[in-house]
């Protein structure tokens, strides 16, 4: 009975831990705001009301917010980390240090309350550390309701009022926004210049100020008739009352709500037949003539990204001049307009990427920065070589120049290092966008290109609005390709372990040619092999990795596989005889594509080169 009782008890604890792992519920906000702003000093006193509903299968004692704001203050830890990193971001220095009171930021809580009764909080930096007057049970929401009073920073990272170019409020982290709790528990990161996590949800928000003021930003307006200032048609600048408008926005399931201001806005808006309608907002003073041309860039964006990654979901986005460069938000993102137009069009594809890849899936930024970033750039070199039609043979070809100058600095860091945890902001910088970027790239070349466009597809349509994991993704390549990857993301993300292959030796052997192949770098890859024969024909041959247990199905650029056995990663060569003596080889090299990483490429060619290109071969 007791052997039993004991069973019974282990299998309870193991469905117990079963379900505590079922990762397939997140947490819910409905958040309604209530903003009346003072553009005379700066500040703005702000209702709250957000209705938490508790998806976990836990038992929540306490709650964290984020009062990013308080980043600008003078003994933050975003501005001591900007003075001691050896390496500061030069937007950022010591200019926090030098803010005077009128100019910090801050986020004020007056008072908080849970479904009417009065909290215990403390306010640590940039995050609100909240006691919760009951237990919010699995399945239990909550309506915490919070009066505060913000002051907006002078500009210096992101958000903040009178940035360079004259913009008046960039009204982004702006206010006080519930931490997101998923499986891992709470990620209540302070805020010191880095990415971002939020919980899904539905933003209703209106925002009092000066009638004079455009505004532009997440969701969608409700009042434009009342409102002017280009939307619903209406060009002018309708009277408010006393002087000041009310805007009334509501964005729906989004994990964030951002904008801006400012008097001297033009407001243009593109409306696409199949896709959203395109909002500009932009000052009409330098390089006007690239902002008359940047709708219809944008619009070709949407287009080809929606082809490629799948339908943008909303129906609204905005390109607003703004911030200090470049910033994704919810339904709109904030540039810097002063740029040419290769510029303007770059950063404008590259953040409305970022609707994609975080505010479609929301990867956990904090963490998987490579994810975000770095299948963001992937897309945008794809997208940029597009509209202005550079057909580049492999357009990441930058991101893998600065991943290569980053290994021979000896400098590299796992991706699995946490975004804010980097020793320097130039590897971040690297390893996030770049490393990142060469992740997909690679991808494409380890299970050929139809299926890993397949894959990316398929992970649209399951993993939208899901908070994905890397896992989650690599279970998509695996189940479209029918090739075991697990050994590619344990590398590429949790190594600095680099790529090499050689060609070791072309020698005759009977009436035929032995090749044979050498692993000179730590991290093992499926090699292609491109021969190129005298009489013109090229042939390539795919070497799969053992562990890969399957095969990629790919012809490229119009030559198809040949394959071979596979190469066990654990032997240092590996050999294969061609039918034909070497004096028909004309040339052969490794990867003639370039999609894989390798870091020596001078060891890739027969014969030999002395300055071996670092383009890639097109093909006939």
């Amino acid at each position: 009975m007791k052997k039993i009782l004991l069973i019974n008890f282990l299998i309870f604890c193991q469905l117990s831990f079963l379900k505590a792992q079922d990762l397939g519920w997140q947490q819910r906000v409905e958040y309604e705001m209530e903003i009346d702003f003072d553009v005379n000093i700066h500040q703005f006193d702000g209702n709250q009301k957000l209705t938490y509903y508790n998806n976990s299968p836990d038992t929540l004692k306490r709650v964290f917010y984020h009062l990013f704001f308080n980043a600008f203050q003078p003994g933050s830890m975003m501005d001591v980390r900007s003075r001691t990193i050896k390496d500061p971001d030069p937007r950022v220095r010591d200019r926090i240090l030098h803010l005077k009171e009128n100019e910090i930021g801050f986020q004020k809580i007056s008072s908080l309350k849970q479904d009417g009764k009065d909290l215990n909080y403390k306010v640590v930096g940039t995050i609100l550390e909240v006691e919760l007057d009951k237990p919010l049970l699995p399945g239990k929401r909550s309506v915490f309701k919070m009066e505060f009073k913000g002051q907006v920073p002078k500009q210096i990272r992101r958000s903040g009022r009178d940035n360079k170019e004259g913009i008046a409020y960039t009204m982004t982290q702006w206010f006080p926004k519930m931490a997101e709790y998923d499986y891992e528990g709470w990620h209540a990161n302070p805020y010191i210049g880095r990415e971002f996590h939020g919980v899904w949800g539905d933003f209703d928000v209106k925002i009092t100020i000066d009638e004079n003021f455009t505004i532009g930003g997440s969701g969608y307006l409700q009042n434009g008739d009342k409102i002017g200032h280009g939307y619903n048609g209406i060009q002018d600048k309708l009277p408010g009352k006393n002087g000041k408008h009310t805007w009334h926005f509501v964005a729906p399931n989004v994990h964030d709500f951002a904008w801006a201001a400012d008097p001297d806005y033009r407001h243009t808006i593109l409306k696409m037949e199949d896709g959203p309608e395109l909002h500009f907002f932009y000052q009409a003073d330098t390089l006007v003539e690239n902002w008359e041309r940047l709708p219809e860039y944008t619009k070709k964006h949407f287009e080809l990204a929606g082809s490629l990654y799948g339908k943008y979901p909303y129906k609204q986005y905005s390109v607003i001049q703004g911030g200090d460069g470049g910033m994704e938000y919810a339904m709109c993102t904030m540039i810097t307009g002063h740029r040419k137009l290769p510029s303007l069009v770059g950063v404008t594809v590259h953040e409305a990427m970022h609707s994609w890849f975080q505010h479609i899936f929301a990867f956990n930024e904090t963490k998987y920065a490579w994810m975000d970033e770095g299948f963001t750039s992937y897309a945008s070199n794809i997208i940029e070589d597009k509209l202005f039609n550079e057909n580049k043979f492999y357009p990441h070809y930058g991101s893998f120049s600065s991943y290569k100058r980053l290994v021979d600095m000896e400098m590299q860091e796992p991706l699995t290092t946490h975004s804010d945890f980097y020793t320097r902001n130039g590897i971040y910088g690297v390893s996030s966008y770049s490393k990142g970027a060469l992740f997909l790239s690679q991808m494409e070349y380890i299970i050929g290109k139809s299926t890993f466009d397949k894959a990316m597809l398929r992970f649209y349509n399951e993993w939208k609005f899901k908070h994905p994991k890397p896992i989650d993704l690599l279970r998509i390549f695996e189940k479209e390709s029918e090739i075991e990857l697990n050994w590619y993301l344990e590398q590429w993300i949790g190594t600095t372990n680099t790529i090499d292959y050689g060609l070791k030796s072309v020698e005759s052997e009977g009436n035929g040619t032995a090749i044979v192949l050498e692993r000179v770098g730590n991290m093992p890859m499926p090699v292609d092999v491109y021969v190129e024969y005298t009489d013109g024909k090229i042939e390539r041959f795919n070497i799969p990795l053992r562990i890969m247990r399957g095969v990629k199905q790919e012809e490229f650029n119009g030559i198809s596989n040949k394959q071979l056995e596979s190469w066990p990663w654990t032997y240092p060569e590996y050999k294969f005889t061609l039918e034909v003596s070497p004096d028909k080889i004309k040339t052969i090299e490794i990867d003639m594509s370039m999609r894989m990483a390798d870091i020596d490429r001078s060891n890739n060619y027969y014969p030999e080169k002395e300055n071996p290109v670092t383009f890639p071969y097109i093909g006939k």
